[in-house]
């Protein structure tokens, strides 16, 4: 079954894990702390509302800054879009939205993708033809369909796992960050 499909039949619950962990994974480019979104977490875990921490979110993000590139800039808009009411109508879109934002964030970052525009192949993977896809944006595109598939599998027993996966989503796009700043790309 492709993304798009999961993304399709995911419930409320797995489709903000989705978006979630999108926007998690892309924290790097914001120089925001690993904790920022842990509120929402918890509040996906135990079924509250995360309304209030949404806010407190954006808050401490702040508004695109004058200095943020492409990729900052759609990490940035993650959040900001994130709908504050969680039902699975309101967070359709918005995951949909963030599974492309996050693999044009992978696809601007990946070495292996030079030369290549930032949307290219991305459609055609997230249907399922992964054959082309860069190394970094195939990596993404595996975990943004293995938290769809942990929700799926084990409802909000997923959630600790789709974290997992997240940080080390997070770990890893963090060393391509590092080492783009190093070479002066």
């Amino acid at each position: 079954m492709s993304l798009v499909e999961r993304i399709a039949q995911a419930d409320e619950r797995g489709l903000a894990a989705s978006g979630l962990a999108c926007l998690d994974r892309c924290l790097p480019l914001l120089g925001a702390d690993d904790e920022l979104l842990r509120p929402l977490w918890a509040s996906l875990a135990d079924g509250s509302d995360w309304g209030a921490s949404l806010e407190k979110a954006r808050d401490a993000l702040g508004a695109e800054e004058p200095g943020d590139d492409e990729a900052a800039r759609l990490a940035r808009r993650m959040l900001q879009a994130a709908p504050a009411e969680r039902t699975a109508d309101a967070v359709r879109p918005w995951a949909d939205a963030c599974s492309v934002a996050s693999l044009r964030i992978h696809r601007l970052l990946d070495p292996a993708a030079d030369g290549t525009s930032a949307t290219e192949g991305l459609d055609a993977g997230r249907a399922g033809d992964t054959e082309d896809l860069p190394p970094l944006v195939a990596a993404e595109l595996r975990r943004q369909t293995a938290v769809l598939d942990l929700l799926a599998e084990h409802g909000p027993h997923g959630l600790r796992r789709a974290l997992d996966l997240s940080i080390e989503g997070r770990r890893i796009l963090r060393a391509v960050v590092s080492r783009r700043a190093r070479s002066g790309a």
